[in-house]
Order: C-alpha cells, then structure tokens, then sequence
C-alpha cells in the first residue's frame, strides 16, 4: 500500500465514483457528475456554449449543436477558428510567452529542456512553413512518427496551423503496422524522428519508414506515391543519412525560416475540420482511424482542464501517456496548452529509467499540480517499491490530485 502523500490521493480517488474533481464554476451544475444525465437539453447547449467563449473564434458560430440527422451531429457549425492559435499565439498575445509551455524530461537520454511558449511557437511557425514548401495544404494528411518528445507536439501543431490533418503513428511501431496507416490516410508528407530510446536500446526508425514506404509503393497514387517528402529529426543516438530526393534534415529546413509574428500564418478552419486522424490499435481487426474535429474538440478540452482536472492558468500538469495515444494527443499537448497550462513531456518508463522514484521526482521538482496516469504505472511502482521509499524525500505537497484512468485501479 502507497505511503505519505499518496496515500491520501489513492484514497480519495477510491472513494470518489469517477477518480475526479468535481465541475466547477458556472458549468459546474450543468456538468458535474450528478447532474449531468438529469438537466434537459436547453441547459447542456447553453453550458457548452459558455464553454465556447473560452476559444478565440476567427468567426462565430451560428450554433452550439446541430443534431438534426443524429446520431451524426456537428458541434459549433459555422463557427471557424484555428487550434495552433488558440494553444500558441493567443497566449503569446496577451503576455505569457516566457511562460513554459512544456518541460521535457528524458532519463533515457539524459535531457531536460524546458520550452516556453515563445520557443514552442517559434518551432511550430517555422515547420509549417517547411511543411508548405513541401506542397501540404488544408486538408492534406501528415503522417508523423516520432518519440514522445517536444518535437512531436510541434509536429502536430505546425499541422493544425496550416490546416493539415496529422496522423501520429506510435514510435517504433512494426513497419507493417505503419504500412497500414500509410496506405489509408495517404499523407503527403511524413515527419520522423531518426530514432527512439527504450531504457538503453535504440530504436532506428529509418529502416522501419523505408519497409513501409516499400510494402505501399506501386504504380498508383492509392499504393503510396502521394508521400512527396519525409522530413526528419535528427537524434544523437541514430543519425541517419538522407535521401536527398525525398528527406529533409528538420533541423537544416528550419533554420532558413523565420518564426512568424504571433497570429500569422493561421489558417483559420471549419469548425468540424478534422484535426487529427487515430488509429486503433488493431488487436480486433484491421486499424480504425477516428476522426477528432477542431472546434469541439478545442471546446471540450479547454472545458476539461479546469471543469474536469482542476488545473488553473500557469500552473504544471503531466499526462504521463504517449504521443501516440489519445490521451497523450489530449491530455498530453492540445488541453494543457489551450488552457495555458505547462505541461510535462516524458520519455521513458515509470520504473527502471533510472528507479522507481522517477515520478515522485519529477513531481516535486517541477510543482505538478495534477497528474494523470494508468494503474498500470502505479502497479509497477508499487511492486519495485511496496513501501513507497522512493516518496520520501520528495515534496509532494504541492501534487492536489492524482488521476488514473483506463482500466481498473487495483492499486
């Protein structure tokens, strides 16, 4: 059994229906978890429409839900906006671009960087228009591969920037897997990391691109010949050499740009634009990509942090998931930022990179006010460390609430 300050959290969550904080503020008797499934319709638009006012929209929306062909419906149609926007420049805008947008934290590779908003956005805008030069459009897939590191946030939202649709593909996944993903969302251009870190392994991620371009390429634009450029971040532990038909060294295209000043370059999108497309896992069947769109999905996210989590402006959140998952999509990078939240980026495992303690650490250090894991995580921890050794030492006074989700929490 967990010791100390996490005692306490483990105990509340248990006792609590959802493992939550309840709602808050003015959507709070709309949303919170007792009256949710009893307020009648009129109630949830217009709570979802308060919401909405926490967005900056380039043009308003002409309502909050379009149900009329349900079960298929539309969130906020008309209305138009822009992701990177709202989760870089705005806050830049008003004054918060020292502000740390993300702390990296990568045991396996002996890093820790931390990217403010102004560095984030100037890494975003230049990407997006590297990504322009390699002829991607609105409504144009990318198709992105890389580590959880903070390059792969910028990746994604250099997408939304210009109105592409990103597919991230976990790292390191087979190259049969990426195949897969390759031949249905037809991206025009792939980005990818050289490399990954598995505790002391490296993962090369090259051949695993080249394996799956080649199980697509054919003769016709279905078999793969609409990827027109791989752009590539080079790590220290794999350099690679490009091809330079194709490949574009990430680090080299960047440094010919310029960022753009905070709102340029923001291609502004319907609402119900797909911002990212996901892949289920398979384990059932051949892969599932769901489709998130802007709007509601900026809308509910921004919503959650406060209403949901309780994180306030300016405070440091973790989602401790993958990129390549929907919780490290969410949870990871659009929320945090879109609430102007810091939140922390982590490559490695909740164990052995280097202890058990890692998480405790990382908490203490950077003044985690909420953290969001699997049981998994926490099971781990614990059978390493059943006496929760690894806690003392760490000032967690600062860590309110600790949410797990995904599967049972037996912990």
């Amino acid at each position: 059994m967990l010791r100390g300050p996490m005692m306490s959290v483990a105990s509340t969550l248990r006792r609590s229906r959802f493992g939550c904080v309840p709602a808050r503020r003015s959507l709070a008797r709309a949303f919170s978890t007792t009256h949710y499934c009893t307020v009648d319709r009129e109630t949830n638009i217009e709570a979802w429409k308060d919401a909405a006012s926490n967005i900056s929209w380039s043009t308003p929306f002409d309502q909050v839900l379009d149900d009329s062909k349900s079960p298929f419906v539309r969130w906020f149609p008309g209305g138009k906006l822009n992701t990177c926007f709202n989760c870089l420049d705005r806050h830049i805008i008003n004054g918060f671009g020292e502000q740390n947008a993300i702390i990296f934290e990568s045991p396996v590779s002996g890093v820790q960087e931390f990217w403010t908003y102004n560095k984030l956005h100037s890494e975003v805008s230049r990407l997006s228009q590297v990504l322009l030069e390699r002829g991607v459009e609105k409504g144009d897939r990318v198709l992105i591969y890389m580590p959880n590191t903070p390059q792969a946030a910028a990746a994604m939202l250099a997408c939304a920037r210009i109105g592409a649709t990103h597919c991230v593909v976990f790292g390191g996944f087979a190259s049969n897997e990426l195949a897969v993903r390759i031949r249905d969302c037809r991206p025009r251009v792939i980005i990818y990391s050289s490399c990954g870190l598995e505790g002391t392994k490296v993962i090369h991620y090259q051949p695993l691109v080249e394996e799956a371009l080649a199980l697509v390429a054919g003769p016709h634009e279905d078999d793969g010949q609409h990827v027109s450029s791989c752009i590539i971040y080079q790590r220290s532990q794999g350099l690679v050499t490009l091809n330079r038909d194709r490949d574009v060294d990430w680090t080299e295209a960047l440094a010919k740009y310029q960022p753009f000043e905070p709102g340029a370059g923001c291609v502004d999108v319907e609402s119900s634009h797909p911002l990212y497309i996901l892949y289920t896992s398979g384990t059932t069947g051949a892969p599932k990509g769901v489709v998130r769109d802007n709007g509601g999905h900026a809308v509910a996210l921004a919503w959650a942090m406060s209403s949901v989590y309780g994180i306030s402006p300016g405070e440091t959140w973790w989602a401790a998931s993958d990129v390549g998952w929907v919780v490290g999509h969410s949870f990871g990078v659009y929320a945090p930022l879109l609430h102007r939240a810091t939140t922390v980026i982590y490559e490695g495992k909740p164990v052995g990179t280097p202890d058990a303690g890692k998480f405790w650490s990382i908490a203490s250090e950077h003044k985690v006010a909420a953290m969001f894991t699997a049981p998994t995580a926490l099971r781990a921890i614990k059978r390493v460390d059943p006496g929760a050794l690894l806690v003392q030492g760490h000032d967690l006074t600062g860590l309110r609430t600790l949410f797990l989700a995904g599967e049972r929490a037996g912990v």
